[in-house]
């Protein structure tokens, strides 16, 4: 990472080696696109984590909708909203667990004009 890159507390930078660590959870998310895989893993969800090789951690994030553990352990954001439509969750959802908001109140902070850093 390089010096100046700033860092928000609460915060974790996606980069070579989180993705190198959440593979196999990202290749199952990416495998989510396919309608046939959405209805394997609705039907079983554990079996579906199984028979993508997830470790026991990230086979807990998801079964669990963890959602914002998913990200620390190497998921990319792209790829969680992939399960993410499954259970109709949005980004703003999702960005609503990420800063411990509602999503009502994460929607109004966007609109607002969001955080401001600084």
């Amino acid at each position: 990472m390089s010096s100046h890159t700033p860092r928000i507390e609460g915060t974790h930078i996606y980069d070579t080696e989180s993705s190198n660590r959440g593979r196999a959870l990202n290749r199952m998310f990416f495998s989510l696109k396919d309608a046939a895989n959405r209805e394997k893993f609705s039907l079983n969800e554990a079996a579906y984590c199984d028979a993508h090789n997830l470790n026991d951690e990230q086979k807990r994030v998801v079964l669990e909708r963890d959602w914002k553990r998913m990200t620390e352990i190497g998921a990319s954001i792209f790829y969680v909203l992939k399960l993410a439509a499954i259970d109709r969750k949005s980004m703003q959802d999702l960005g609503a667990v990420f800063t411990g908001m509602s999503t009502d109140e994460f929607i109004a902070e966007l609109r607002a004009g969001g955080r401001k850093l600084g």
